[in-house]
């Protein structure tokens, strides 16, 4: 039995995962917000030109699913800094 989650599915998941470790520690948060950002965009676009180079049989879902990847984090970051005004580990002294 396979479940296919559409891209609206994933992304909301993922959005309640990183919100997850926003609420747990934002300074964490923070840091693997960037580095995962930073990775997974950086294989996307790896990917796409391999892509526009050489077709493969790579779906169309692959890449909905990196490009949702790294938007989650970005949107779970700003919904946290919009809900709660500033970072903790942000303020002086």
């Amino acid at each position: 039995m396979s479940v296919k989650l559409t891209v609206l599915e994933v992304f909301l998941l993922e959005i309640v995962v990183w919100l997850g470790f926003w609420l747990l520690n934002d300074y964490m948060a923070t840091l693997l917000t960037f580095i995962i950002v930073a990775i997974v965009s950086s294989v996307l676009i790896i990917a796409l030109i391999s892509e526009w180079i050489e077709r493969s049989k790579v779906t169309r879902y692959y890449f909905q699913i990196m490009a949702v990847s790294v938007a989650a984090p970005l949107v779970a970051g700003a919904l946290y800094v919009l809900l709660f005004g500033e970072l903790s580990w942000f303020k002086q002294g």
